[in-house]
């Protein structure tokens, strides 16, 4: 069980979530086996506060989430995939720093910074 707060996406809502989103959505892919997940999901949640209102951080559990997993090639975690408007804009495979994952975070949504 993820010790965080963030919005968990299943194979059910995915594509509906992602469809619907009014701003962009970070989605952060784990399972409970992967030892840097937990870390990587934490700051992840230590950092949604600071872009609350224009970004959308959520998880999905690849073990309990075949379908969404499979349809994006995850192959290792954690995987961050970046979605705007619907389309999948970016991703990132591999734990990062808190520093890193601000900037990402940052870059997602930047291009509705002036909008």
């Amino acid at each position: 069980m993820p010790d965080h707060d963030l919005p968990a996406l299943t194979d059910q809502n995915f594509a509906e979530t992602i469809r619907n989103a009014t701003t962009p959505v970070v989605l952060d892919v784990w399972a409970e086996w992967c030892p840097p997940c937990g870390p990587m999901a934490r700051t992840l949640a230590e950092l949604a506060p600071e872009f609350a209102g224009r970004l959308l951080i959520a998880t999905l559990n690849a073990d309990e989430n075949p379908e969404t997993a499979r349809a994006h090639r995850i192959m290792s975690l954690p995987t961050l995939l970046v979605y705007s408007g619907g389309v999948l804009t970016g991703s990132t495979v591999g734990a990062r720093p808190k520093s890193v994952l601000r900037q990402l975070l940052a870059n997602a949504v930047a291009p509705y910074a002036n909008v």
